[in-house]
């Protein structure tokens, strides 16, 4: 369902395929276990076209969420732009904001500049 790497400094989390409302609760505690892992690292989370999907975005969402109560730097990375959209009209915004790429290098390059 996802691979991640450290590129940089910043944890990639790529999610490759949208896991289906049945198991959107288990890809939430996995990339929640690897963003505490890594913390303090920023954190990208790459959605691959196939990974799209309402279930993975809600996901993603509630990363977000967790990511701004940790204080970990998040943004995400997808060339789908229905799912940026949905991610920019559903993102929290009482914490850091969502920052939202449609290139994984440009998401990765900025979390590690404004990490440093």
């Amino acid at each position: 369902m996802l691979s991640h790497l450290i590129q940089h400094g910043v944890l990639v989390i790529t999610v490759h395929t949208d896991p289906g409302i049945g198991q959107r609760a288990a890809l939430s505690k996995e990339i929640s276990d690897l963003v505490h892992l890594h913390r303090p690292a920023p954190v990208v989370i790459v959605l691959e076209e196939q990974a799209a999907g309402s279930a993975a975005v809600s996901a993603v969402l509630r990363a977000h969420r967790m990511c701004n109560h940790l204080g970990v730097l998040m943004s995400v990375a997808t060339h789908s732009a229905p799912a940026r959209r949905l991610l920019e009209s559903n993102a929290d915004t009482t914490g850091t904001r969502l920052v939202i790429h449609a290139r994984t290098d440009t998401a990765i390059s900025t979390a590690f500049s404004a990490a440093a």
